[in-house]
Order: structure tokens, then sequence, then C-alpha cells
């Protein structure tokens, strides 16, 4: 199999996987280790696609986003917005920013760990979205700042490969009080900053592993992962809205079930 095909298959699922609640990490990981891909190169892939879904979140908020950016110099709500999203985004940076190489050379390293957290993830969203507490804050805008600092503690746990940022930080939304489909919304927000962030760490920090021959490779990822990112934004808050996390928590499961089913058998 070509390389161009991989990298449209791992597009597919990094537009797929990287929004709802069931790792994009993980998931690529796995798809990599079930392709044979060597490291390196692939490995580098997989986050400098990524960029192709922070996109497809601009672009279907664009206008509210837009409209926070432009009264920021003199609207409080607009600029509380933007501080809310500053102090969620600092816990997983400072750790990100500690970790990074311990987490690639260690973490990246076992798919065991992957399928582990994808059930245990897959458990907690399930008891989540059936005992959260009853929701009081609707609007993913005007969450007040300790909420918002919860809330980017809970994504701390997703530099574990498996645990799912966006899980990660709905769950920790939800027990702060946010609705499911503001919790998912503010998720959304969040990834703008904290996958802008990987993505540049890990770019300079993997510039020597790319080259010319690369760039066609990363186009196709990143145009694949933005395209299929816009239509998964979109079913998945019709999920939550109608039947909240539930699915998602036993398709974790389900995932991970077979992952480890699989690798028993290697």
């Amino acid at each position: 199999m070509s390389d161009w095909i991989y990298a449209i298959i791992l597009g597919v699922i990094e537009g797929l996987t990287e929004f709802i609640p069931v790792s994009s990490t993980g998931m690529l990981l796995l798809a990599k280790l079930v392709m044979g891909l060597p490291d390196g190169f692939w490995d580098t892939f997989t986050v400098l696609i990524q960029l192709g879904a922070i996109f497809a979140v601009v672009t279907l908020y664009f206008s509210r986003l837009w409209s926070v950016v432009i009264r920021l110099p003199y609207d409080a709500r607009a600029q509380k917005f933007a501080l809310s999203i500053i102090v969620a985004f600092i816990p997983a940076a400072i750790a990100g920013l500690l970790l990074h190489d311990i987490i690639k050379s260690v973490l990246f390293e076992s798919p065991r760990v992957v399928c582990i957290a994808l059930i245990l993830g897959g458990i907690v969203l399930l008891v989540i979205d059936r005992y959260a507490p009853y929701p009081t804050r609707q609007d993913p805008l005007a969450l007040p700042l300790g909420t918002s600092l919860v809330i980017g503690l809970f994504q701390c746990l997703a530099l574990v490969p498996g645990v799912s940022r966006s899980g990660a930080t709905i769950v920790g939304s939800m027990l702060m009080g946010v609705e499911k489909r503001a919790a998912a919304e503010f998720a959304f927000f969040l990834a703008i900053p904290v996958m802008a962030g990987a993505f540049t760490v890990d770019a300079w920090k993997s510039r020597h592993e790319l080259n010319t021959g690369h760039t066609g490779l990363v186009a196709v990822g990143f145009v694949v992962s933005f395209l299929v990112a816009l239509a998964v934004i979109r079913a998945m808050l019709t999920i939550v809205t109608r039947r909240g996390y539930a699915p998602f928590g036993w398709l974790r499961i389900l995932i991970g079930g077979v992952g480890l089913a699989i690798l028993s058998l290697r």
C-alpha cells in the first residue's frame, strides 16, 4: 500500500476521532500499529494533520469566534471568554512542555496502555452521562474562571494516549455543572490553542524528520482531516443533544476490547 493511501486513512481517522470523546491519538497509534507504519515521520504526521481538524472548528464557529475577537477591546463578556480559554489552556500547556519527551518515548510506545485507557474512559463516560450533577451552565462562552481552571486540569489527563482530550474536557465540564452540548462546544473552542500549541512544539522538535518529500503527504492528511472533521462535529452535536455521551462510551469500550484482543494474538 502506498504512502498516499496511508496518509488518507490516517487523515480520515483524525477527522473522525479528534472531537468525539474516543481519543484521536489512541486511534491513530493503533491504526499505525495495524498498518505496520514505522516510527519517526508517521508519528510526526499524526500530530501535524491535527491542524486540519483545528481549521474545521474555526470554520464552523467562525462568526461566533470573530465576534469575540472584534469585541475584545471593549466588551467584558468577550474578555471573560478569552480569559477562560487561557486559564483552561495553561495546565495542559505546562504539563505538555514538561512531559513531552516522556510521553512520546514511553506512553506512545504502549498500545496496551491505549486500549486500557479507552475502556476505562468509556466506563467513566457512561457513569458521568448518567449521574453528572444537574447542569446549571448552558453557555460555553460564559463559564466562570474557576470552572475553566478545573476543566483545564482535567484536560491534563489526555496527555496519556487513549484518554481523549475532548473526553477529559467534557467530563470535567459536566462535573462542574456544564450542560452536555455546551461542554462539547467548550471542548471545541479549547482545542484551538491546545492543538495549535501541540502542532507547533511537535513540528519544531521533529523538524529533522521532515523533508520536501513529506509535504504532499502532510497536505493530503490535513485536507482529509479537515473535511471529515467538518461533518463529524455537526453529527456529534446532534448525537449529544439527542442521546448524550453513552454511545461514545460504548464505542470506546468496544474499540479498546477489540484492541486488547488483537494485541493478545500478536
